[in-house]
């Protein structure tokens, strides 16, 4: 069994001597996409399957690349096309495939807890790549590692959540693995996007903009997730820009450097404006670069693999 057990879906419930072994071990691999030849053999022999139900494009991808890179055979299943639209359930789908002897699964779903549902029923190891509203890990992890790469430590560091929480598997992820290495977190967004019970979670809450700005060292500005509304959450798009946009006018007023994050895809105009999104301020891009290497570091731990990762980093081409 490995550091982190047989899966990964949710950062809930990791310690933090696991997510910071995560974080150490994605570190080295980073440089592994530096190279000419982007691969080392580490999982060379694996089998992955992605079993992505809900569409995306940067995780997938991502999650793709971290496979390729470690040399493992990958197999993309979705869920138009597959035997689900022909009425067949989850398991069986993956018990199908589990029977032409596969070693990983990593599964997007829309509804919360089809991650640890399918992990409790099949032996292949689960990653979870984001569940309905519940726990997006390796978004959380590559999060973390983007702010640990700036700020040297989490320790003390306050870091504010801002936008849609209430739909967002990024912001429960987030504040897990926060909390967990010793970060403050808050969130700030209009109540209406608020869960209920997010005080909690142990979270300060802010009702304005202007007042997270203030506080924080961080801001990760959430997708406005409109086709999760049934309902009229918001006014409108311009007025929740007036009043929750992240601009550079508010930014300019910050009495410290603030940076921004945002786990995409980005509603430019409405949470975050472009002049933000592409400013000086803003890591968004080093995040996308880190999901590859984070995602790397968990398919290498769930394998169960010993080696140091200074051996990895020198696998060279496979």
């Amino acid at each position: 069994m490995s550091l982190l057990g047989k899966d990964l879906v949710g950062l809930a419930g990791l310690s933090r001597e696991q997510i910071t072994t995560i974080l150490d071990v994605a570190e080295p691999l980073r440089e592994v996409s530096e190279r000419a030849i982007k691969k080392v053999p580490t999982l060379r022999g694996m089998t992955v399957v992605n079993l992505f139900f809900e569409a995306s494009t940067r995780t997938r991808i991502s999650f793709e690349f971290a496979e390729k890179r470690m040399s493992a055979d990958t197999v993309n299943v979705a869920a138009s096309g597959s035997s689900v639209s022909k009425g067949e359930t989850l398991v069986d789908t993956a018990r199908n495939l589990e029977a032409m002897r596969i070693d990983m699964v990593v599964i997007r779903h829309a509804s919360s807890g089809a991650a640890r549902f399918l992990a409790e029923r099949i032996e292949s190891n689960v990653i979870n790549a984001g569940d309905g509203t519940h726990e997006h890990p390796t978004q959380g992890l590559l999060d973390l590692l983007t702010l640990r790469q700036r700020f040297g430590t989490l320790e003390g560091k306050r870091i504010c959540i801002c936008g849609d929480v209430l739909h967002s598997r990024v912001a429960r992820s987030n504040i897990w693995g926060l909390k967990s290495l010793g970060a403050d977190v808050a969130v700030c967004g209009p109540r209406s996007l608020l869960p209920n019970a997010i005080g909690e979670m142990g979270v300060q809450v802010f009702s304005r903009i202007e007042q997270a700005i203030e506080w924080a060292d961080a801001l990760n500005v959430l997708r406005l997730q409109l086709e999760r509304m049934q309902a009229g959450y918001i006014p409108s798009l311009r007025e929740y820009n007036r009043v929750f946009g992240v601009t550079r006018a508010r930014l300019e007023r910050a009495p410290r450097d603030i940076l921004i994050l945002h786990p995409g895809p980005m509603n430019r105009g409405v949470e975050i404006d472009s002049d933000v999104a592409d400013g000086p301020h803003s890591v968004i891009l080093d995040q996308v670069t880190n999901g590859v290497a984070v995602r790397m570091a968990v398919l290498y731990l769930l394998a169960g693999q010993k080696a140091s990762l200074a051996d990895v980093a020198k696998g060279g081409a496979a």
